[in-house]
């Protein structure tokens, strides 16, 4: 399986394996269209992760991805699930400091018929480095405030925390009438931008993930320096 060729946009083709995948998630099916979902799919992903890996290190930026360790499985851990069915209805793909999949500042990207979008930040950070971001937001929250307005500027806001605390954690109680009490609920700290279908299908899209990680990078590089 090569990615050296450019990338030139998931076809309509891959988004509709997507879809079908939906309907008829199972083995079976999987397997009759496999030839789809390496051809449409997966060399496509790999490419994109090349060729945006690539951009990125021009540009300085400490973020890499690689086709072989970089991109999501598309088959479905159901041992802990009540939802049996074997396959993500989605591809995705993560750019990270180390090639690990690691939460400590990354860059995601997920491509989905039900809605494709590109994110970054912080998710989920073992508890030292989370109560380290929560200990720079408070240090330097004339920064992190300066932060999220760059954020803003650019069309972007922090997303909301699903797992968010319900009070600031222990520790922190000093900061619970603060203005930065409701950041130090979060328990990850993500920006996102959706993905028209019509983008994923460009040869264009490693420029689209390019300048919204420009567009983010301030926060992250406040995230790497409390970590």
């Amino acid at each position: 399986m090569t990615f050296a060729a450019p990338f030139s946009g998931f076809s309509p083709a891959a988004i509709q394996f997507l879809r079908d995948l939906a309907e008829h998630n199972d083995r079976d099916w999987f397997r009759a269209h496999k030839d789809v979902y390496e051809a449409e799919l997966q060399i496509p992903l790999g490419r994109l992760v090349v060729q945006t890996s690539e951009r990125l290190q021009k540009l300085k930026i400490p973020l890499r991805g690689d086709p072989k360790r970089s991109v999501f499985r598309i088959y479905r851990d159901t041992r802990f699930s009540p939802d049996k069915t074997p396959y993500k209805t989605h591809v995705s793909a993560v750019f990270d400091r180390n090639l690990t999949k690691g939460g400590d500042g990354i860059l995601y990207v997920h491509i989905d018929p039900a809605g494709s979008f590109v994110a970054l930040g912080f998710y989920r950070p073992l508890p030292p480095r989370l109560t380290r971001l929560r200990e720079a937001i408070v240090d330097k929250r004339a920064r992190f405030f300066k932060v999220l307005d760059h954020l803003r500027e650019h069309g972007l806001e922090l997303s909301a925390d699903e797992e968010a605390l319900k009070r600031v954690p222990r520790g922190f109680e000093e900061f619970t009438d603060n203005e930065v009490a409701p950041y130090l609920k979060h328990r990850s700290f993500v920006v996102h931008r959706p993905l028209t279908e019509d983008s994923v299908k460009q040869a264009s899209l490693p420029d689209v993930l390019l300048d919204f990680t420009m567009a983010g990078l301030p926060f992250l590089k406040f995230g790497w320096e409390a970590l």
